[in-house]
């Protein structure tokens, strides 16, 4: 079984050294033996896509830094991730900063080149949402683009399925609706959680309601969110399912660090439940986006984020084990 080679913080403390996703090693520094890594955790620092506040392109220097005091053993699950996952960070991903539409190529063709393209997972840390794009097709064609696409599991306050904003289709409000149109995943396996807040019109519902989403208010989630949950999960049982976080799920009372804020959402605590609760979904590639440093507070936003993928990455150790035992 590989495992992940972590500094000692009794030796090296948290405050020193290389600033890496979790202390993990680069991806070009982790060892034969615990070759090829598991999971590659990467930057997609991008915000041209956005519509409203900018500056989600510091977001993953941002996480990286708030992820230095991440520890490996999860409490809850009882498992140390470092033990049964090979994990890496592999650096930022090139992006074209004027163009939303080439940008998604440059991602997606870093990401396809990291690690082994038959095991190694991509977990992307944004940027804003239009950066899901890239890594879904990355996950998509590492599967071998199985017919009928991915399963999705998405956490939003937006559905992110408008077909274009001032005429840009590969905007941070479309990344859904590609991925669709493109085969990546099928809409019909595709949950959004979450979702809240006024609509510019009734329409921006039309399409996720069209192609048979499951959309998951974040009022209907305090009624029986998790009955919805665990039914879907077992729908979808251990097909690939891809995963898609926007911080702005989360109230900004606990993440006021980003764009397009959302009152009225999950805790901090609420949403590392929300996360636990995937246990046994097998996910196969993952993003965290939209972590606006400038609008945070003491970096608690950045600090979930960090989190989160942590959380992420505990679901795949779990199954990891599972698999060895």
């Amino acid at each position: 079984m590989r495992r992940t080679i972590l500094p000692d913080a009794r030796i090296s403390p948290r405050f020193a050294g290389l600033t890496t996703f979790g202390r993990y090693p680069r991806l070009e520094d982790v060892a034969p033996e615990n070759a090829p890594v598991d999971w590659a955790i990467y930057g997609a620092p991008f915000d041209g896509g956005v519509t409203y506040r900018p500056g989600a392109r510091f977001g993953p220097r941002a996480i990286r830094d708030a992820s230095q005091y991440l520890k490996p053993h999860h409490l809850e699950h009882g498992i140390t991730i470092t033990d049964v996952l090979s994990l890496a960070d592999a650096g930022d991903a090139p992006v074209c900063p004027y163009s939303c539409g080439q940008t998604p190529d440059a991602i997606a063709g870093f990401a396809t080149s990291l690690g082994d393209p038959e095991s190694t997972r991509l977990l992307a840390l944004g940027g804003d949402h239009s950066i899901a794009l890239a890594n879904m097709r990355a996950t998509y064609a590492r599967l071998g683009s199985p017919a009928g696409g991915m399963a999705l599991i998405h956490f939003d306050s937006h559905l992110d399925t408008v077909d274009a904003v001032w005429g840009e289709r590969y905007g941070h409000a479309s990344p859904f609706i590609r991925a669709i149109e493109e085969g990546l995943i099928d809409p019909k396996r595709m949950i959004s959680i979450g979702i809240k807040g006024p609509l510019n019109t009734p329409d921006d519902l039309r399409f996720a309601q069209d192609h048979e989403v499951t959309i998951l208010t974040y009022a209907e989630w305090r009624r029986d969110g998790p009955v919805q949950l665990q039914n879907y999960l077992k729908r979808i049982a251990a097909e690939a399912a891809y995963l898609s976080f926007d911080i702005d799920v989360v109230d900004p009372a606990y993440a006021p660090g980003t764009g397009t804020p959302s009152v009225g959402g999950f805790t901090s605590a609420e949403t590392l439940d929300l996360l636990r609760l995937c246990k046994g979904a097998n996910i196969v590639g993952a993003d965290i986006v939209e972590v606006l440093p400038d609008r945070d507070s003491a970096q608690i936003t950045a600090f979930l984020a960090s989190h989160i993928a942590f959380e992420i990455l505990s679901i795949d150790a779990l199954r990891a084990a599972g698999s060895s035992d």
